[in-house]
């Protein structure tokens, strides 16, 4: 694409050079750029893209777009000054997969908990219902149905850019995406048209990147205010913050509770181990899902849909077919009458969220194990409150390592210790290796006992200083449960 036609889609400070030159890739990583790239040095919160501008120019890079242009020019390299080079990366993005998001209905889900489920869930339901649709997840990337392992919850804006593009080749007409505060506020989604946004709820985590509670709220907030105003906001007033996240946006605003007045409304009417009786919209339908939390959960999947366009009978009746998402509320039962769940909890609210989901299905003669990690390098102010969920909720409570990434495991879990109340202490027991924590509870669990194995769900890795070494918890659980039935 010629370097002119893409000036026309950013706003830029000075040009260096001449602009009359083709570019063949647009890179942010100086390692991939070929010649004839476009090099965008970004700022980022761990490296400054500057740095590599040199080895960029080295690699092939004949266009660099970057906040301070270097004091030594280079023959034959154009160089252009822009105020936001995360911004200028998306537009940039945009405008070279000719705006892939104007010929898709792109559809963000953000909050704390509940994104993966609620926009896997839609691409399932929109895939029953007969049409080519695209994910972005914290698990997959799914080009209609071919699946690319995800990187990141939201991946960077490059990669998002090109997914949109192979959708709209593979004629898909949904996307939807996870939509992360990291990326929010890292303006990974900029020239993202969106068809609509969901939130679902806000609660402690990342407070290692955003600092405050505040600063989190904002940054979730952001990506509703920027909604266009032919776009529509489905929002859960169930969540004190709900209203708040939508009080400046241009976009229609849709409702969803499980517990007041609202556009759309459910209750549970029983909730069993194998699934939900759902009164949704006045009428009853069986889930295979579980727990009031996952009553939000497709509740805002049915209120999507149903502002998408599709036929209320047939979007109820494909929700009650639909089965939970991988390392989400997945349960297991061992030879011996064990009961099992594995679940990606891994915020103080998740966590009580699902022991809260265990606690209104229990018989009370039964004991409660939960196993759960925090990850390294991240916000430690949760560490202590997962802890305390844990016990609050439990009978025994074994801590363990989750991802400890550059962390020393045992630190961390001091960090949780730390959140055990004295009345509890004699619960809870701490195991710094994740299958020795997880093969104890296996060996304390007595038959109908229930084993909660949370912070991980999906994963199938443990990450430890620098390192992905495979584990699976899933896997680990059927070693020591023998047969699963």
């Amino acid at each position: 694409m010629k370097l002119v036609e893409l000036l026309k889609y950013i706003e830029y400070i000075e040009i260096l050079g001449s602009p009359e030159k083709e570019v063949n890739t647009i890179e942010f990583d100086s390692r991939k750029v070929k010649a004839g790239s476009a090099f965008v040095a970004q700022r980022g919160s761990l490296v400054n893209g500057h740095q590599f501008i040199q080895d960029a120019i080295n690699q092939g890079a004949t266009t660099i777009f970057c906040e301070k242009i270097p004091s030594e020019k280079i023959n034959n390299v154009t160089f252009i000054r822009v105020s936001d080079s995360n911004l200028v990366l998306g537009e940039l993005a945009a405008s070279f997969y000719q705006f892939p998001s104007t010929k898709i209905k792109v559809i963000g889900i953000t909050g704390t908990n509940g994104k993966t489920s609620i926009a896997t869930l839609l691409y399932r339901l929109f895939l029953k219902q007969g049409y080519k649709t695209g994910l972005i997840s914290t698990i997959s990337y799914m080009v209609h149905l071919n699946e690319e392992t995800a990187s990141h919850t939201t991946p960077d804006a490059l990669k998002i850019q090109q997914l949109l593009a192979e959708m709209v080749e593979r004629g898909c007409e949904f996307c939807f995406m996870e939509v992360s505060s990291h990326a929010i506020h890292q303006q990974r989604i900029a020239a993202i048209e969106f068809a609509g946004g969901v939130f679902t709820n806000i609660t402690h985590d990342h407070l290692d990147y955003h600092k405050t509670f505040a600063e989190y709220i904002k940054a979730k907030k952001t990506f509703f205010d920027n909604l266009p105003q032919n776009a529509f906001v489905i929002t859960n007033i169930d969540d004190k913050n709900g209203l708040i996240m939508i009080q400046n946006t241009k976009a229609e605003k849709v409702t969803y509770s499980n517990r007041s007045m609202a556009d759309f409304r459910c209750k549970v009417l029983e909730n069993h181990f194998d699934g939900m009786l759902l009164n949704l919209e006045d009428r009853e339908i069986w889930t295979r899902f579980v727990g009031k939390f996952n009553a939000s959960n497709l509740l805002a999947v049915y209120a999507t849909a149903i502002k998408l366009g599709q036929e209320k009978d047939e979007v109820l009746t494909q929700i009650s077919k639909l089965e939970p998402v991988r390392g989400r509320f997945e349960t297991l039962r061992s030879v011996d009458g064990k009961f099992a769940i594995v679940d990606y909890a891994h915020t103080p609210d998740a966590l009580k969220n699902v022991l809260s989901a265990i606690s209104e299905l229990r018989t009370r003669n039964e004991q409660v194990i939960t196993v759960i990690g925090a990850g390294g390098d991240r916000d430690k102010t949760k560490r202590p409150q997962m802890a305390n969920e844990a016990t609050l909720a439990s009978d025994k409570v074994i801590l363990t390592s989750d991802n400890p990434r550059t962390e020393n495991p045992a630190l961390i879990i001091n960090d949780m210790e730390a959140g055990v109340k004295p009345q509890f202490r004699n619960k809870v027991v701490s195991i710094e290796n994740r299958k020795e924590a997880i093969k104890t509870a296996t060996m304390l669990a007595q038959p109908g006992d229930i084993i909660l194995i949370a912070g991980k769900g999906h994963e199938n890795y443990q990450e430890i200083n620098g390192v992905k070494y495979p584990f699976d918890d899933k896997e680990i659980l059927k070693q020591f449960f023998g047969t699963e039935i």
